[in-house]
């Protein structure tokens, strides 16, 4: 029997998923041969049927995307601590005794991204928006902040999420209506986590000393905010800087290889977002 050999990445829609171009990468830094990594269009509808239909001879992990982050977990022998704390699993590892765990290398991404950047430790944070990615930004600063956390959100309901994480965390956690959102820039990091646009509105309320911003956003880039708090000679973080530190992690689970080429995967990224 070979050993497995084979990840792809699933979700929908995923036509625009960077993810095959920085796992090729590192298989071609390493020279791992026979290693291949492809991309599927699958819906939740489809997951349990995509799922059970592997060959796990050749089927080493998979990565996942929108809509399947909760929906793979029933389908799973076991989760670590990090993707329970968020109930979300981006990774899948199918283990040499059959079975199927997942992970979430969202979170450590977060926290190895923005120690990347020196940034170990902050007093107090701020956290824009109340999607699945701020649960991720949420446990990875129950890693990186001391004091306060600041959740800027549209709604009641949200917000009333996010202090229920905050809390099942060990978070300092208080929320704040999305209107002044401008606030969360006077914080020593804030990480974005909205859709294309969505912060525009802020980019002309920037402090003259704001903190460090990490917009989980790629395309476009720089946003108008990134643009407007980099300009003010702040520490700015994006999203590719994000994809390829968990995408590292997955990479490391998936191959075995304890130390991922993360020049090569991050080099492979910016080419292909500078190319369109």
């Amino acid at each position: 029997m070979t050993a497995p050999h084979r990840a792809a990445v699933l979700g929908s829609p995923i036509a625009h998923s960077l993810s095959p171009t920085l796992h090729r990468a590192g298989y071609a830094a390493l020279g791992l041969a026979a290693w291949r990594y492809d991309r599927f269009e699958v819906d939740e509808a489809a997951l349990p049927g995509f799922v059970e239909g592997l060959d796990r001879a050749e089927w080493a992990g998979l990565s996942l995307t929108m809509p399947l982050k909760r929906a793979i977990i029933p389908m799973l022998d076991g989760i670590t601590d990090t993707a329970r704390s968020v109930d979300a699993v981006n990774t899948v590892v199918f283990t040499a005794d059959g079975g199927r765990r997942g992970d979430n290398t969202d979170v450590p991404g977060l926290v190895n991204a923005l120690r990347e950047r020196g940034i170990e430790r902050v007093a107090e944070a701020a956290v824009l928006g109340a999607g699945a990615t701020a649960s991720s930004a949420l446990a990875a600063l129950a890693v990186v902040c001391a004091g306060p956390v600041t959740v800027y959100v549209r709604s009641a309901e949200r917000a009333a999420e996010m202090r229920e994480l905050g809390e099942r965390l060990g978070l300092q956690l208080r929320t704040a209506a999305w209107e002044q959102g401008a606030q969360a820039l006077a914080a020593p990091l804030t990480i974005s986590t909205t859709p294309a646009g969505a912060t525009d509105g802020f980019a002309d309320a920037v402090p003259e000393e704001p903190g460090a911003l990490f917009d989980v956003l790629y395309h476009p880039w720089p946003t108008k905010l990134v643009a407007a708090v980099a300009e003010r000679g702040a520490t700015v973080l994006g999203g590719l800087d994000l994809l390829v530190h968990q995408a590292v992690l997955q990479f490391e689970q998936f191959t075995g290889v304890p130390a991922g080429p993360l020049a090569a995967m991050r080099a492979a990224g910016e080419t292909a977002l500078a190319e369109g």
